[in-house]
């Protein structure tokens, strides 16, 4: 049938969990980490491909670079609609990356209008009047008020896209959605006579985002969290099947990366060391005095494998994360550690592991990208937003993976993902 649905994901787990929605509505899905070669496309058998980028918080110019580079990609492999996916706290900043891109992929696909919603009421993000709340506070009142690339302190997303893009934004309101998936379109009809090129949309519920995902069929661009995704699939006839989430057995040790500095992640942390279970933490001005960092975690892991999981961690509390920055600067500090991160991962693989969650999307890139893996199995949801995925390793043997945006998942998420997987095995 070929490819339907070609996703741009500005970061690696928001990939992966655009792909679970994806996956969990009927579609196979690939996930491919970064650009594949051109003419690689036509060997893909899935009804979706999501492209993952590590676009959110590079030069605005850097991330349209990319993702048009993705879109080419995506086209020449016959995808019939384009979904740019950013993260569900709608991360970005007056600069960008979300309007540039947006207006990027509007330009090559020659469209004059798209949409922009990152609600995903699973996990807690719901829009309503153009403003984003998270849980049932206010996106500026929430823990990513402090987010160090992408502090987060307006939550009119109305106002936040309109600083980023040239276009008129409008807003398509919670009346229209509650309604039809004709009044939607109606809508979309006064917003593209009046000039307006992107709209902003409330949901508040997943049958919103069911009504959406049929208003906008035929539209050559969606941009979204990855909420939206349960709302597309039907428009092509797939239906919510299990089969398409099985993954092989799993074994190996087990084992968490987490750079993420994200309120849940925190919480997560703490969950994971009041447990007893070894974690080791990895403080930036140690590894930036040039101690090895990695060395270090990497002989504690080796010693307490066998009783995993083990957790390796930059998690800090804001003001903590704050002084760091200080010191190194912000994109030195996260530099440092993703790179002793990911030299962590590659070490824990050698180590044995084979089962690996991974906290934090910039994390989640960087140990991707060290572990050389170049494309994902997408498997059973863990928490929503978040699944187990497979990669094959240079040995012939699988890794496991989750990969876990910062803000998703419950307090006990490190030690539920890897019950998850036995259960899931039995």
């Amino acid at each position: 049938m070929g490819i339907r649905l070609g996703c741009i994901a500005d970061d690696f787990t928001g990939a992966t969990d655009l792909a679970n929605n994806l996956v969990r509505a009927g579609m196979r899905v690939v996930q491919l980490i970064d650009v594949p070669p051109a003419g690689a496309g036509r060997a893909v058998d899935a009804d979706a491909v999501v492209i993952a980028l590590k676009s959110r918080t590079v030069p605005a110019a850097d991330a349209v670079e990319a993702s048009l580079r993705a879109l080419a990609w995506l086209r020449s492999a016959g995808a019939e609609q384009i979904y740019f996916k950013y993260c569900s706290t709608f991360d970005s900043t007056p600069a960008g990356n979300i309007g540039p891109v947006t207006e990027a992929l509007m330009d090559a696909l020659d469209t004059d209008f798209t949409v922009a919603t990152p609600a995903f009421p699973d996990n807690g993000r719901t829009v309503f009047k153009g403003h984003l709340f998270v849980g049932d506070v206010l996106l500026s009142e929430s823990g990513m008020r402090h987010h160090p690339l992408t502090p987060m302190t307006d939550s009119n997303l109305v106002a936040v896209l309109g600083a980023q893009t040239g276009r008129p934004v409008g807003l398509i309101d919670h009346t229209a959605v509650a309604d039809s998936p004709e009044a939607v379109r109606d809508r979309i009809g006064a917003l593209r006579a009046a000039g307006c090129g992107v709209a902003v949309v409330d949901a508040v519920s997943n049958d919103d985002l069911l009504r959406l995902g049929a208003a906008v069929k035929g539209l050559p661009l969606v941009t979204a969290g990855s909420g939206l995704a349960i709302g597309l699939p039907a428009n092509w006839g797939f239906e919510p099947s299990r089969a398409a989430a099985q993954l092989p057995p799993a074994g190996g040790h087990a084992a968490v990366v987490s750079g993420s500095v994200s309120a849940a992640t925190n919480r997560q942390v703490d969950a994971f060391l009041r447990t007893g279970r070894p974690a080791f933490g990895v403080d930036p001005l140690r590894i930036a005095a040039g101690e090895d960092v990695a060395g270090q975690a990497l002989e504690f892991a080796a010693a307490h494998l066998a009783d995993g999981p083990v957790l390796v961690h930059s998690t800090e509390a804001p003001e903590a994360v704050r002084s760091v920055q200080r010191r190194l600067g912000a994109a030195e500090a996260g530099e440092l550690v993703e790179r002793t991160l990911a030299r962590v991962a590659q070490g824990l693989v050698e180590h044995g592991v084979r089962r690996l969650v991974v906290a934090g999307g910039e994390s989640s890139g960087a140990v991707v990208r060290a572990l050389g893996i170049a494309g994902l199995r997408i498997g059973p949801q863990i928490d929503p937003g978040v699944p187990w995925c497979a990669a094959p390793l240079p040995d012939g043997e699988t890794l496991h993976l989750a990969l876990k945006s910062g803000n998703f998942g419950g307090p006990d998420f490190f030690t539920d993902a890897f019950a998850h997987l036995d259960r899931e095995a039995v």
